[in-house]
């Protein structure tokens, strides 16, 4: 098989790496509004993700810079074209880590408040644009003979694409909201599965929105994966509506594994639309970005396969240990146990 499709569906795992793991990192944020009751409810929901948020992010160095590598083409058109909104998930992102960083460093309740507000603006706002930047890759942008995108900011922010990324910013919510129930015990807990049935209904049916459009897209393409997007899209509804139906008989783990289920085969049905450009344009045909056009040579492929056969399992290994070692639930009791900077 070509190495090009090899890594194409490798960058794939890659954003479903990091939008299962970053995405319920950006739904705890969100919930601090609604959740976060006092002071003590607050930092049992930020510790929830305080040990692992910052080594999530690590997926998406990765998929950057193998998307760099292995398709130099693709990286190039995408990060001119979407320079403006790339940019601000980056700044938001910078904003959200340092919030979590220095929340502490004072006890002024207003220096808290500040800090937490960013949180939340720093998880709201990529959860929203990756969502309305992947939009536009499966449908596509004017790209010219050059590859250059010429549409401009505003031809960004289409129906498509601002759909896909509502559904990215509810699914990522209820996503982090199954995580605290989850992690925590008490009332932040109870507050979370209520939260999470309120947040259902517009969740399910701006997620069938999503999949039945993309659906359409792919078939109008005659997309030779079309029978991966429509599976994948059915099993993310099916999982969906399972993790709804999870957390009502509070069953907080089987809720987040289902939830995680969802957001896998949401990235599925996404990439197997897109496949196989990898950047299709409105304009001609002839100007899309494949496979074929957008790839690195066969040897760069080849290096970079044998350095991912080395280094992909010891980043996996490294994850799950973690995630091991930080199992427990952060309770209400070892919050107000703890100082008041931890």
């Amino acid at each position: 098989m070509d190495l090009a499709y090899v890594w194409f569906w490798l960058i794939a795992f890659f954003f479903v790496g990091y939008f299962v793991l970053d995405g319920f990192d950006f739904g705890v944020g969100m919930t601090l509004p609604f959740l976060g009751r006092d002071d003590v409810s607050r930092r049992q929901v930020i510790n929830t993700i305080g040990p692992v948020w910052d080594l999530n992010e690590t997926w998406l160095i990765v998929a950057g810079a193998c998307l760099f590598a292995s398709f130099p083409e693709w990286y190039a058109s995408l990060f001119s074209g979407f320079y403006l909104p790339l940019l601000v998930i980056l700044l938001a992102l910078i904003l959200r880590g340092v919030s979590f960083e220095y929340r502490h460093q004072r006890e002024d309740a207003a220096w808290k408040a500040r800090f937490d507000r960013m949180i939340v603006i720093g998880s709201v706002v990529p959860a929203f644009l990756w969502g309305v930047a992947f939009g536009n890759i499966v449908q596509g942008v004017p790209l010219n003979a050059d590859h250059v995108h010429v549409g401009g900011v505003f031809a960004l922010l289409n129906p498509y694409a601002l759909l896909v990324g509502v559904t990215t910013l509810l699914l990522f919510f209820v996503h982090g909201v199954y995580f605290v129930a989850l992690k925590t015990d008490g009332r932040v807990q109870a507050d979370a599965r209520r939260l999470a049935k309120f947040a259902a209904a517009p969740t399910v049916l701006v997620s069938a929105g999503t999949v039945l459009w993309t659906i359409a897209l792919a078939a109008g393409r005659e997309a030779p994966a079309l029978w991966l997007v429509i599976a994948g899209g059915a099993v993310a509804a099916v999982a969906l509506v399972a993790s709804v139906r999870f957390t009502v008989r509070e069953r907080d783990g089987r809720a987040f594994a289902a939830g995680v289920v969802t957001v896998l085969f949401a990235v599925v049905m996404l990439f197997a639309a897109l496949f196989p450009y990898v950047l299709p344009s409105t304009i001609a045909d002839a100007n899309s970005l494949t496979l074929e056009n957008a790839s690195s040579t066969p040897y760069t492929l080849q290096i970079m396969s044998w350095t991912a056969l080395v280094a992909l399992p010891l980043v996996i290994a490294y994850q799950a240990w973690t995630y091991w070692v930080f199992r427990k639930r952060v309770t209400r009791r070892s919050i107000e146990a703890a100082p008041a900077h931890a």
